[in-house]
């Protein structure tokens, strides 16, 4: 990583509040409109210059703050008005939380581009950026066509809030995230604005935001098929909409990868370009693993240069796709750097790409899955950490039936494969898992891709069909996109399992399993010619010089990221994880920001309905100087009958040792298609 000290501009930076219709842009509450807090970094020039806007609820003010200062100073020293904006609700803005994309929180960013382009130091150009949150919100955004946004960067996003979030896969409740990320927006919406921002409204801030707030959990349960709920704030449901360009970035270990294709599929090519790594879910110049990280602050330059202030910089001679495809590799649960090399595609669907059909082979068989298969599924949102991906597959395997074929030469697949099995239920519910592995000589199985379909999901996300019991049919889904080299010597194993816990919440009757019959049954890959390639290169990473965060020194010895626990006896498996978001900092501003949480997945081997989810989050914010010390603890939990979810949440917020807010929601709701 290159630390640049050194830019084309000097730069300033400040923070302010950007009113909404109806307010003023000086003190909170001093106007009749809302008002949202902003962070600015400029370059020091006479020069009106294109605006550049990332916009999220995560508080700029400490939990994005160290990661802001890596890009937005940069973006300034090049020649750009770089902005950071907390979403209504959220950090120092304000108004009231609301649920994620409302149409509020879209119509709010339309405001603050057009105002952005009405700056004195805006020359009326602008562009928005963001990774997860703020790349999808920039999307839809750009779907709202605002005038002045003329381009965009989205990484690590999705265009399909339904099949392709943290919600539903293959039109399965995803235990794993759908309670997960619920629970870490219980708490992040509980915490309170800061003093040395907003002043002494704080308090009384704090407690109009808590009355407002409801677990997310309720609403996205509520919507088990694809309905307009979901439609909102899908950009697949007209990419006609969006005007401006689009850059579409992903990694091949991060849940969104697949929109990366979508949208170089869909969009007009002359406005669009993909980049797919090999990385987690992270901007692809923060080095962490897998790697090879690249220096992607300067390939956004050059797409900014180009769309937003007319600069030949070659972003539009690049290939439609630059995709990352990473040679074989022993499983392991981190990896520093992923062996592998860039291709490029000129266009999507590739003409470089065709699919090869396998067949099964053999009699037919009983799929009937413990209920623990997936304990080694690793984290639905890889973060860089040390347990992150998915370890050896070979218990996960011997929990599932396995088709196998021999790589009689080097085999690279780049896309999305696809499944055509033939099954038999006794039972109406159920869910059928694929995943693909490298399986090497001396029988170690790697992960390559995965791929979940919900039956009763079979002939559409916005139904729920049940299957009739003794009935034979075909199903057919895709697995999620990659780019892998399967070399001579290895098989290539497709492991078909009824159940995948914690990622997919089991249906009621899924301990029958189904019958599969391999005749009739396929899988099908995306197989890429090899050879003729350009050389495609990357500069060094590179990033402004960092904010100057201290994460002091503790004695705790600390727990481990993914512990799993057996007990042998009673057939039951608990999955703990420490998600690792942070831990305790000490920020240059004084504030001492400490966060713990801990996420318990719990399964009967033998029983569906034995499914518990848990997430306990403690946040404490503190500043001395200002004797301030607040905390809020959450506590959420999901359990399950045979017709409903059962959820519990609980909030308390305590202001030094009193208990200023405390909430708890206990809800049934039915299980119309999960």
């Amino acid at each position: 990583m290159h630390i640049r000290t050194s830019f084309p501009y000097e730069t300033t930076h400040e923070d302010l509040r950007i009113p909404l219709p109806g307010g003023t842009s000086h003190a909170f509450g001093s106007g009749g409109g809302t008002q949202l807090y902003a962070r600015v970094w400029r370059p020091l020039t006479d020069e009106r210059v294109p605006a550049l806007l990332e916009y999220l609820p995560y508080r700029l003010t400490d939990w994005t703050a160290p990661r802001d200062w890596q890009r937005h100073p940069w973006y300034a020293g090049h020649g750009y008005a770089s902005v950071r904006v907390d979403v209504r609700g959220h950090g120092n803005s304000e108004g009231m939380p609301g649920d994620e994309y409302s149409a509020t929180e879209l119509a709010d960013g339309v405001e603050v581009v057009n105002w952005l382009a009405a700056q004195p130091w805006c020359d009326g150009k602008v562009g928005m950026f963001g990774i997860s949150w703020g790349g999808f919100n920039s999307l839809q955004i750009a779907a709202l066509a605002p005038e002045p946004l003329k381009a965009v960067v989205t990484v690590c996003s999705t265009d399909d809030r339904y099949d392709n979030d943290v919600h539903y896969m293959g039109g399965s409740v995803l235990a794993v995230d759908m309670h997960a990320w619920a629970a870490t927006m219980l708490a992040f919406v509980s915490r309170p604005p800061d003093p040395r921002y907003v002043g002494p409204d704080w308090r009384d801030m704090w407690l109009k935001r808590l009355e407002q707030v409801d677990p997310f959990l309720h609403t996205w349960l509520a919507h088990q098929t694809r309905d307009d709920y979901w439609r909102h704030g899908s950009v697949c449901e007209d990419y006609g909409a969006i005007d401006a360009a689009v850059l579409a970035v992903g990694g091949w270990h991060d849940p969104y990868r697949d929109t990366v294709l979508r949208l170089v599929e869909h969009l007009p090519e002359d406005r669009v370009r993909g980049l797919i790594g090999p990385w987690s879910h992270q901007y692809p110049d923060r080095g962490l693993p897998p790697g090879p990280a690249i220096g992607f602050l300067q390939e956004t330059l050059r797409w900014w240069d180009h769309w937003l202030k007319g600069v030949d910089s070659g972003a539009m001679r690049e290939p439609l796709l630059r995709a990352y495809v990473s040679e074989s590799h022993r499983p392991a649960t981190v990896y520093d750097t992923l062996p592998g090399r860039w291709v490029g595609e000129p266009a999507w669907p590739s003409p470089n790409v065709s699919t090869i059909s396998y067949g099964f082979q053999g009699a037919p068989v009983l799929v009937r899955s413990p209920q623990h298969t997936g304990v080694d599924a690793g984290r639905f949102f890889p973060f860089g950490n040390d347990a992150d991906l998915p370890p050896d597959q070979r218990d996960e395997d011997a929990r599932s039936a396995c088709f196998e074929f021999e790589v009689g030469q080097e085999t690279w697949v780049l896309g999305r494969p696809r499944v055509r099995l033939r099954l038999t239920s006794e039972v109406p519910r159920g869910q059928v898992v694929a995943r693909l592995c490298d399986v090497a000589p001396d029988g170690s199985s790697t992960l390559v891709t995965r791929g979940v379909l919900n039956l009763s999901a079979r002939h559409g996300r916005d139904r729920a069909v049940p299957w009739e019991p003794g009935a034979t049919g075909e199903v057919a889904f895709e697995l999620n996109g990659i780019g892998h080299v399967f070399p001579p010597g290895h098989r290539i194993r497709l492991a078909v399992s009824s159940a995948y816990w914690p990622w997919i919440w089991p249906q009621a009757d899924s301990a029958a399993g189904f019958t599969l019959e391999p005749a009739g049954s396929f899988l099908e890959l995306p197989v890429r010619s090899h050879g003729l390639d350009r050389e495609i290169a990357f500069g060094e990473p590179e990033q402004s010089e960092p904010l100057g965060v201290n994460f002091p020194a503790t004695l705790d010895e600390p727990r481990p990221e993914r512990l799993v626990v057996r007990d042998v006896a009673k057939g039951e498996w608990r999955l703990e994880v420490d998600p690792r978001y942070g831990g305790t900092r000490v920020y240059p501003d004084g504030l001492e920001f400490t966060e713990d949480a801990l996420e318990t997945y719990t399964i009967n081997e033998a029983d569906p309905l034995s499914a518990r989810t848990r997430s306990d989050w403690s946040i404490r914010l503190h500043r001395p100087e200002l004797a301030w010390d607040t905390t809020v603890r959450t506590r959420s939990e999901i359990t399950c009958d045979g017709t409903d979810f059962l959820t519990s949440n609980e909030v308390i917020c305590t202001e030094g040792d009193e208990v200023v807010f405390h909430r708890t929601w206990e809800k049934r709701i039915p299980r119309t298609a999960g």
